[in-house]
């Protein structure tokens, strides 16, 4: 059966989790004395790299440092939007020397980047829809950075409030499954933005709670492919009803740091 949506072929940039950890606690997925499996990281993250080629897909690497466990999640360090880079500035201080660093990648790479003034956690809470970007506030990303974002890619920004901790980032609540439509959990967000999301996307896929604890909004969407945690199994069957291709890949011990999918695929947008 051919699949009814299209494919697009697209331009990853990620980071190997060489140095990934859980030293310090800055949301409620971490805990002081976890232990971490770095080498099962290493397998985990590098057959996600295989299956995106696997698909058609560019993968390029920025070089991991020491000293910054989190910097495997490559999503949160800038956002794309046709060939224009806005980059980060974190919220923990444990993670702020990781935004000069995607800066400098993108640099090297010929791209002009603009630094936002405000907090502005790149992908993690940006989310580009067709001719929208969706932006996530609540926990990390602040509404003046949407403003920022709005101003830089001449797009309009519709910010959205994230309430449940687990959720601190809009890319744990929901991912566009094209340039139409997204997936998401509706209780991660505030009731204004439930109404808001009912609007925009009236043939939404929702998710359980189960699905998004297990990182099943954490995807990547290629408009066909769905790049999907295994553990998210009621949310791959609605995809699957939907017309969509799920391809479940295991990040379990990055959900230690309480990232999946998304956070370690940074999508460059030309």
């Amino acid at each position: 059966m051919v699949s009814p949506h299209a494919f697009t072929a697209r331009r990853y940039l990620m980071c190997a989790p060489t140095y990934f950890d859980v030293s310090y606690v800055i949301n409620p997925w971490m805990s002081e004395g976890t232990t971490v499996d770095r080498e099962r990281a290493d397998a985990q993250w590098h057959t996600l790299v295989d299956v995106y080629r696997a698909h058609g897909h560019t993968v390029e690497e920025v070089t991991p440092a020491p000293g910054l466990p989190d910097m495997v999640f490559a999503a949160n360090g800038a956002a794309v939007v046709r060939g224009r880079v806005l980059g980060s500035r974190f919220h923990a201080p444990e993670r702020q020397p990781e935004a000069g660093l995607f800066h400098l990648w993108f640099k090297e790479a010929g791209f002009d980047v603009r630094e936002p003034e405000s907090v502005c956690e790149g992908e993690g809470d940006l989310t580009p829809v067709g001719d929208l970007i969706l932006a996530g506030t609540g926990f990390r990303t602040t509404t003046s950075a949407h403003h920022e974002a709005q101003e830089h890619f001449g797009l309009p920004t519709v910010g959205l409030r994230l309430v449940d901790p687990y959720f601190y980032h809009l890319d744990t609540a929901l991912f566009a499954l094209d340039d139409t439509n997204v997936a998401y959990y509706p209780a991660a967000f505030s009731p204004g933005s439930q109404e808001v999301l009912r609007t925009l996307f009236p043939d939404a896929v929702i998710a359980t709670r189960e699905d998004a604890m297990a990182f099943g909004l954490n995807s990547v969407s290629d408009g066909r492919n769905v790049f999907i945690s295994p553990y998210a199994t009621a949310l791959t069957e609605r995809l699957a009803d939907r017309g969509f291709t799920p391809v479940p890949v295991d990040l379990s011990e990055l959900h230690k740091a309480g990232g999946g999918i998304k956070c370690c695929t940074q999508e460059i947008r030309s």
